[in-house]
């Protein structure tokens, strides 16, 4: 499973880098605001900048919802970094944009995914990612796993190449389930990521071993 980031705060994006498991970051225009980045040069500058501190792929959301203003947002995205993947609405005009960029060779992540039938239809348009939000599921009680299962499932029957990239990820037990169900990605808050650390029984081995090391060497 690849981990990606979701966040614009390039201090998070460092250290999740540092760590070596980080496979690419998504973001979206709710997390530029966050991070009071705002202006087109210089929300393209921060990209930028995301781009030279991952190794990965970095999902950069367009804002328009009309197909032209989509196609033409998506081109000029692209043109920041080639790590860049344009992220798109689930929408019928976003629909048709995916497939305009599917035939163009550009690498697009449909968003905003809520059930089978809408990863389905990005499927079929050729997108690179599918964002299932599962936690946003789970806040309306409705099982956010099921859809990635279900969605899991139906791309294995007709082998399409779309990858399920989790997201809306909320904590540690989100992301082991999605391991578990075989999504391609996840991505969340770094403070989901670094929760997988955490176990009681590793942080009282530790203070174990090290107060018999010190027993011993003093």
């Amino acid at each position: 499973m690849k981990f990606f980031i979701d966040t614009a705060n390039l201090a998070e994006i460092k250290e999740a880098q540092a760590m070596g498991i980080l496979d690419g970051v998504t973001t979206n225009p709710s997390l530029m605001a966050k991070e009071g980045i705002s202006g087109k040069d210089n929300i393209f500058r921060h990209y930028k900048a995301i781009c030279d501190i991952v190794d990965g792929d970095v999902s950069a959301e367009v804002i328009a919802t009309d197909y032209e203003g989509m196609i033409r947002e998506g081109e000029e995205l692209v043109t920041i970094d080639e790590k860049i993947v344009v992220k798109i609405p689930m929408i019928k005009d976003g629909i048709k944009a995916i497939k305009y960029f599917s035939n163009k060779g550009i690498r697009t992540n449909c968003t905003l995914v809520f059930s089978a039938g809408q990863a389905l239809l990005a499927a079929k348009a050729g997108a690179s990612y599918v964002s299932p939000f599962i936690g946003r599921l789970d806040d309306i009680s409705v099982d956010g796993m099921d859809l990635i299962a279900q969605i899991v499932l139906i791309y294995a029957n007709y082998g399409y190449e779309t990858e399920v990239l989790a997201a809306s990820i909320r904590g540690p037990i989100h992301i082991i389930k999605c391991a578990e169900l075989g999504a391609d990605v996840m991505t969340g808050p770094l403070s989901a990521i670094t929760a997988l650390l955490k176990h009681p029984l590793t942080d009282s081995g530790l203070e174990k071993f090290l107060a018999d090391h010190k027993k011993v060497n003093g």
